[in-house]
């Protein structure tokens, strides 16, 4: 089954007095790239959280966003960080000695600065690290099933769409493939017309010479070998929106492959009807190219 790079998925969970809610979404990206956004002091659990998301995405962006948010009626009473305070205390006395700086913190500077109070709550998690690393990989997971299935839905449109252009590219391929034994048919009697009006008996008829130059036209045009390995490419594509690994880097490197043989058919033979097919593929490769750059 083939998944979409694009997805989101939330839940949210009860801790202490507080509710955490999770958030991901995923777009397009060349590689693997997953940022995580959560509250600075929970940073010690990014590595294993980004490590679970890369279990389950091989390919694209991933933002993961955590929030905490307190609960009504759940506030708590306040506790002042000592050991924060002193820090403070001391950075500002250094900046006054060594280098000049004049003033002093007020009783509302110290209160304001980021660490100086902390709620029981969060100094009650803190106490509980593995309560809390538990409860972050359970809403995480949540998430990424969420977004696993949404991925997976728009995969599955994605696929659909797929297999009716690869449809299309092997009724254009069909279509190639019957006109090319007329080429050298129609090359020969165009020929053999135009050295008829061109004879005026000052010069004799040479039947081998005719033959010769029909066979390098022959050799020249054909384009079985091409015919053969877009064959073959139309059915890789097909067993890799089939197959379980992500196929989107493979599917893009196939489409140039075809690319590249039907402009090669298209420059070796010239006849008509054969280059106006060769146009409708290039035209159907490139509707692939844009849908299957959603691939995982």
């Amino acid at each position: 089954m083939s998944f979409s790079m694009t997805g989101y998925g939330q839940s949210a969970l009860q801790l202490g007095g507080h509710k955490i809610t999770f958030e991901v979404k995923s777009v397009n990206n060349r590689y693997c790239e997953v940022v995580l956004r959560l509250p600075r002091e929970w940073a010690v659990y990014e590595d294993k959280l980004r490590r679970m998301v890369q279990a389950h995405i091989k390919r694209g962006r991933v933002d993961v966003i955590i929030n905490r948010e307190v609960t009504d009626g759940a506030a708590g009473a306040h506790i002042l960080d000592h050991r924060m305070v002193k820090s403070y205390l001391e950075a500002a006395e250094v900046l006054n000695r060594d280098y000049g700086f004049q003033g002093e913190l007020s009783l509302q500077d110290i209160l304001a600065l980021p660490g100086a109070m902390e709620s029981k709550e969060e100094s009650a998690a803190a106490d509980s690290s593995g309560e809390l690393a538990g409860l972050l990989e359970q809403g995480l997971h949540l998430c990424l099933e969420a977004l696993l299935e949404m991925r997976g839905r728009e995969g599955s449109y994605l696929t659909a769409e797929l297999t009716r252009r690869l449809d299309r590219l092997e009724e254009l391929h069909a279509g190639i493939s019957g006109f090319a034994p007329l080429v050298v048919e129609e090359q020969r009697e165009k020929l053999r017309q135009r050295l008829s009006l061109l004879n005026d008996g000052s010069f004799p008829w040479d039947e081998h010479k005719f033959g010769m130059e029909i066979a390098i036209f022959a050799d020249r045009c054909n384009i079985d070998e091409e015919l053969t390995r877009l064959h073959s490419h139309f059915g890789q594509c097909r067993a890799l929106l089939l197959g379980s690994e992500p196929a989107g880097r493979k599917l893009d490197f196939l489409i140039q492959e075809m690319n590249r043989e039907t402009n090669t058919i298209g420059s070796k033979c010239s006849h008509l009807s054969v280059v106006n097919l060769t146009l409708d593929m290039k035209a159907e490769l490139e509707k692939i190219r844009e849908q299957a750059a959603n691939l995982e």
